[in-house]
């Protein structure tokens, strides 16, 4: 039975809502390690592993029999019924935290996570207010959607009360610059907490954020960032909430983001790569935090907390990383992608910047090489290219930013898959500017 393309289309239109995000062109049959398969059978690239979730590539077959097993055996129970997944996989993830996480519970999304982490704080701390980045993303549900500032608050009628924004840490567009122009991420931060210590009403509770801004445009706060943020939080008896969504599980060439910084976060929720493409989150916490959020009467229920058919995935997601030394692979695989990003910076005016860690990257696009104008059009030009050459990438077009590029193919992601995808990618540039322009010109 042949497949009609127009057919498809027409029933999308009439029976499904849209959602503010619009909808691929291309329509994906099959999903298969690295490589996406489209109604045609074209091969296409994916530098985005599905939705920055496929850690280990679509459909690896340990985690196919893990499913066929628990789909056939226990899949889901009442939410009050633990079983040995869960148990194994608490259990495994405390091996990979640091000494104080102990104590940890499962879900299914980020939003969900995040939701949860900020009542904890609510509960533990018995304050309201909670700081996030002006670039971040934690969810679109009530209390995540209240800390991101990235995107989704347009018309979402009044936010949670206690809401603070700190100035994200994007050193490519910061104002606050040394005198040989180098990023004064110091003067930011004092100037960042000034804001937050006169709008405060005295109810801190905690500041959550992602070690690397991923929606945010790749932000990476420089070393030393961390551990200061860690100490303000401190100083003020905040939480440190570390939302690694995207970060954790080995993707920035350790198992932790924040591991790079030498902190330990208060509470540690992790989602997206943790169940591989499927539905599984987590919250870890000190046993002191989870005492105190039980003596306030912290509750969290939903269907799926705790679900085993989750919990066995993201257990032998845990296995596989660490069997197969997957955090070295991603700290290699990335060197080698950030290299050929490099050299396509080098050769092409409109990449003002590449920043990321490991096997997240992002590049930076501008219309201008001079004044470093947003360049969002062009970048989503060279996405749209890339797609109709076999490379699935992502441009996340905000307002005050240029396209950025984000670019997370699988952790399991060949040396020749990274090229190819490179490749791929000078093509799409060089097709996009066609010959050489005035600007790139007086950039060379």
């Amino acid at each position: 039975m042949s497949f009609d393309p127009a057919t498809f289309w027409s029933k999308a239109d009439k029976y499904l809502m849209t959602t503010g995000v619009p909808f691929s062109p291309v329509i994906i049959t099959k999903a298969k390690g690295t490589r996406l398969y489209d109604a045609n059978n074209r091969q296409i690239l994916d530098f985005t592993s599905g939705q920055m979730s496929s850690l280990l590539g679509h459909s690896h077959p340990e985690i196919v029999e893990v499913v066929k097993k628990y789909v056939e055996e226990l899949d889901h129970l009442i939410s009050n019924m633990i079983t040995q997944p869960v148990i194994d996989l608490a259990e495994r993830l405390a091996r990979f935290l640091p000494g104080s996480l102990e104590k940890s519970f499962f879900l299914n999304t980020g939003s969900e996570t995040t939701e949860a982490a900020i009542k904890m704080a609510k509960c533990y701390t018995g304050r309201f207010e909670i700081v996030a980045f002006s670039a971040s993303y934690h969810g679109l549900t009530q209390g995540s959607g209240s800390a991101t500032y990235s995107a989704g608050r347009k018309n979402g009628g009044p936010s949670m009360p206690g809401q603070l924004a700190f100035p994200a840490p994007y050193a490519y567009r910061s104002f606050f610059k040394k005198p040989d122009g180098a990023y004064d991420w110091e003067s930011e931060l004092e100037f960042g907490w000034s804001l937050i210590d006169r709008q405060s009403v005295g109810s801190l509770a905690a500041f959550i954020m992602e070690p690397i801004l991923s929606t945010g445009g790749i932000l990476e706060p420089p070393i030393g960032y961390l551990e200061r943020m860690s100490v303000e939080c401190k100083k003020r008896g905040m939480l440190l909430i570390m939302d690694e969504a995207q970060t954790g599980v080995g993707r920035t060439g350790q198992m932790f983001a924040f591991e790079r910084d030498g902190i330990v976060p208060d509470i540690l929720v992790l989602s997206k790569t943790l169940g591989c493409g499927l539905p599984l989150a987590s919250v870890s916490t000190t046993a002191e935090i989870e005492r105190g959020c039980r003596e306030a009467g912290f509750l969290w229920l939903t269907t799926h907390l705790n679900d085993p058919l989750t919990a066995a995935v993201g257990n032998k997601v845990l296995e596989i990383v660490e069997r197969d030394n997957l955090c070295q692979r991603a700290a290699e695989r990335g060197q080698q992608l950030r290299r050929g990003l490099l050299q396509l910076q080098q050769k092409y005016w409109c990449i003002g910047d590449v920043r990321g860690r490991g096997l997240l990257q992002g590049i930076e696009i501008i219309s201008d090489a001079a004044s470093k104008a947003p360049g969002a059009e062009l970048g989503q030009a060279v996405s749209d290219r890339a797609m109709a050459c076999g490379l699935s990438c992502n441009v996340v077009n905000l307002p005050g930013m240029g396209g950025v590029f984000r670019l997370a193919p699988p952790v399991t992601v060949s040396v020749e898959e990274i090229e190819e995808g490179l490749r791929i990618l000078d093509e799409a540039f060089s097709y996009v500017l066609g010959a050489s322009t005035p600007a790139e010109s007086e950039k060379s």
